[in-house]
């Protein structure tokens, strides 16, 4: 009987079997969703996680579907099936499924630092996914049906092979619709923003400290405005585009940005939607190398907010500590500039300690003490830019004091925790070479004996290696104990650490956070102190 014919039951049992594989398999491509978005749904960062991992979850999937076809063929061969009507022929798809079903428990529960966002957008790519899953697994059915009768139905467990390279081609056709409507969110945000003529408008951009000075700048200047700031990361166009469609409210006065990049245009882009009068910048370092290549194209993209700002009124500030900022400063010759630091606005006599932070506070000649539970020199480096800028819009010194003594702790940027028996410095949101210095240096003026727990620095191309094997050398001169997770920077940290003279038998690995908590817990005492530094980005677990 033909196999396309109505009355053949084959067909129908295709079209559901079809249609399961393609549910099945958009779970199972939980991975690789999560890392299209990740990298801002470019499909640059998405290869270049591929080649990182060097194809990790490409085999993971090989294995399913070698294994799936094995059981299939065996399955087939023992029941002697050669056509197409004998169902028997469905027995060996139970193997396939079993073991699919069994890859997306293990998958659904490996650790996330962030797991996969149910946007709308990625709604739309998981439903082209499934058609496109089921259609394909549809006509691989036919096929094998009609010309390799001894796999027959067990043509689905060779569909796992192409998704990892489905996931971006089906993510590359969505593109002119998500360009559509991605369109339709700025236009809206234009339109609202054009209404509130008096909205004062605030970039933040940096290789680090973007998050941070943006929560610190909010508190400070709400002491006399009404701020609406970008909440958690969103510092995409899509990102900015709902802030100001959903968050801004028209009696706002003040609108804080924090404006990312992956790649160089990126922040042109999004100051064309907000268009700020005033720029911060926090500082430039090497973070995110192995997206921008070189430090002069991170320099390049971050000094195009500087590049967006008014010529006739506006206002960029630096972060007067920072040489790559200082660098910008230097190349910034067409509107007003400051920076901080280095001006009647410094901060002297800056100490830490298991309480926070302390310093003297100079604006001009007045002097205030003042008190922080933010944690590190680059604090008070974020504190100075944000006084900097406030002091320009009109708070009084008493304002920005109150705002500073305002402040909370920011989650896991250097956050101090304090438990019964333990401090707990809580910096897995950071992963920058300069953020892990002052780290360090925070916590060698903390008690007890002295605890590491990182998976390196990554994201820093051809320059990982050495830095990590810096890194090491800089975790020597403090730590008594360091667990090194995941297997990535293990060999080059090690290396730094034991060329310090530190000792193999303090020196630990575990193959996630969990476990080395669970780790820890063997050595660990009461004043211990215990530093989190970097959390494994997903795009490496």
């Amino acid at each position: 009987m033909n196999f396309l014919s109505f009355e053949n039951i084959n067909l129908y049992l295709a079209i559901v079997l079809s249609l399961i594989n393609g549910v099945l398999t958009c779970f199972a491509s939980y991975k690789f969703f999560q890392i299209i978005q990740l990298s801002g749904y470019k499909l640059k960062g998405y290869f270049a996680w591929l080649k990182e991992t060097k194809g990790s979850y490409f085999s993971r999937f090989i294995l399913l579907s070698l294994l799936s076809t094995f059981c299939v063929l065996v399955t087939n061969a023992l029941f002697d099936v050669y056509h197409a009507e004998s169902l028997y022929s469905y027995i060996g798809l139970i193997f396939y499924f079993y073991f699919t079903i069994i890859f997306i428990v293990n998958l659904y529960s490996a650790p996330k630092k962030v797991p996969l966002k149910n946007t709308s957008r990625m709604t739309r790519l998981n439903v082209a996914m499934f058609f496109a899953v089921s259609v394909l697994s549809f006509l691989m059915i036919f096929v094998f049906s009609e010309f390799i009768p001894l796999v027959k139905f067990g043509a689905l467990c060779f569909v796992p092979i192409i998704v990892p390279l489905l996931v971006p081609f089906v993510h590359i056709l969505l593109i002119p619709l998500e360009k559509m409507i991605i369109n339709t969110y700025v236009v809206r945000a234009k339109k609202k923003l054009n209404k509130c003529k008096n909205l004062i408008k605030i970039g933040i951009t940096g290789s680090f400290g973007k998050t941070s000075t943006k929560y610190i700048l909010n508190t400070i200047l709400s002491q006399k405005y009404k701020v609406c700031m970008s909440p958690h990361s969103f510092n995409t166009l899509t990102g900015l585009s709902k802030v100001v469609n959903n968050y801004l409210n028209y009696d706002d006065e003040i609108l804080i940005a924090e404006m990312g990049a992956r790649q160089k245009g990126d922040i042109k882009e999004l100051c064309n939607l907000i268009q700020p009068k005033y720029g911060l910048i926090t500082g430039v370092g090497t973070q995110h190398l192995l997206s921008f290549k070189n430090e002069q194209n991170i320099l390049d993209a971050k000094f195009e907010l500087i590049q967006s700002l008014p010529r006739k009124d506006g206002l960029a500030i630096f972060n007067g500590f920072d040489e790559g900022a200082k660098k910008l400063f230097d190349r910034c010759d067409f509107v007003e500039k400051r920076l901080s630091g280095k001006n009647k606005i410094c901060a002297k006599n800056i100490k830490y300690d298991e309480n926070g932070t302390s310093f003297d506070l100079f604006i001009g000649k007045e002097k205030f003490e003042v008190k922080t539970v933010l944690l590190g020199k680059h604090n008070v480096e974020n504190i100075l830019l944000c006084v900097n800028l406030a002091y320009e819009l009109g708070l009084s010194n008493q304002q920005i004091v109150n705002g500073i003594l305002s402040i909370k702790s920011i989650p896991h940027r250097l956050e101090l925790i304090k438990t019964n028996t333990n401090i707990i410095l809580d910096d897995s949101y950071n992963g920058s070479v300069n953020g892990s210095k002052v780290a360090l240096d925070v916590m060698s003026k903390m008690p007890g004996r002295k605890v590491v727990i990182t998976p390196g620095l990554v994201e820093l191309g051809s320059k990982e290696k050495e830095y990590n094997i810096e890194f090491g050398k800089r975790i020597a001169k403090v730590a008594d104990f360091v667990i090194i997770v995941n297997k990535l920077n293990f060999e080059s940290i090690k290396k730094g650490l034991n060329d310090k003279g530190f000792k193999d038998e303090n020196i630990y690995q575990a193959q996630s956070l969990d476990k080395a908590k669970l780790l820890m817990k063997d050595f660990i005492g009461a004043g211990d102190t215990i530093l989190f530094e970097n959390d494994l980005p997903d795009n490496y677990i």
